[in-house]
């Protein structure tokens, strides 16, 4: 459910923000199918991927040293912090060895990293930030602060939802790693170039907020991962 307008930080407190708060007040019928179908679902991968992930999370502590999960500080819904569940595919410390951002052929990315990078695997662990209400199935991908406080007014619209697993942006950006390669600067690239168009994605995400615009994203989502 959304919290009342007068609740919200007063980041997000102005009158472009509550156009899309007026949208999404339409919709609660929608926003509690959405949140129901994300417990369900998320409860369903991790019982029938648990084999999988057990056998991930052995073979991240066997390949290099560090923990078995990822769990930087991203921000969430109404502009809150949390730390994101993700299977570590990095060196460890990698924040404190390179750029936020990485790249393709990023040098701090372990050998069992690179797998589950491809086949996505180190995103299921968010299924726990599912349940605790951290974040969502289909929504955009939460951001570190550095980026969000860059936030335009409109752009801090979208943090009236939980950011998602996955979605229309992450779809579109789904070779992202690579134009970053490309990049002499890629923070630079992420920051002025790509995350503009991510933030107009999401914004028109809201407007049209649907159940079956949800499913369809996650279906898409499957597809370009057997793509690949």
């Amino acid at each position: 459910m959304l919290k009342p307008f007068c609740q919200l930080p007063q980041s997000m407190q102005n009158d472009i923000v509550r156009e899309y708060y007026d949208m999404l007040a339409q919709k609660k019928f929608s926003l509690f199918v959405k949140r129901i179908f994300e417990i369900i679902s998320a409860v369903f991968v991790l019982v029938v991927m648990s084999p999988i992930l057990l056998f991930a999370a052995i073979a991240i502590k066997i390949d290099s040293k560090g923990h078995v999960f990822y769990r930087q500080v991203r921000v969430t819904r109404y502009n809150k912090d949390f730390r994101i569940f993700k299977f570590r595919t990095m060196v460890n410390d990698a924040d404190k060895k390179g750029p936020l951002v990485t790249v393709k052929n990023d040098d701090r990315i372990t050998r069992v990293g690179k797998i589950l990078r491809k086949t996505r695997i180190d995103e299921f662990p968010q299924m726990l930030n599912i349940l605790k209400g951290d974040m969502s199935l289909v929504g955009m991908r939460p951001e570190v602060r550095k980026y969000v406080d860059r936030f335009t007014e409109e752009q801090m619209a979208a943090l009236l939802l939980s950011p998602g697993i996955t979605g229309a942006a992450s779809i579109q950006f789904r070779d992202e790693n690579d134009m970053l390669d490309k990049s002499k600067e890629p923070e630079t690239t992420y920051i002025d170039e790509i995350l503009p168009i991510k933030m107009n994605i999401n914004l028109e995400y809201i407007k049209g907020l649907s159940f079956w615009g949800d499913i369809k994203i996650v279906i898409n989502t499957i597809a370009c991962v057997f793509k690949r």
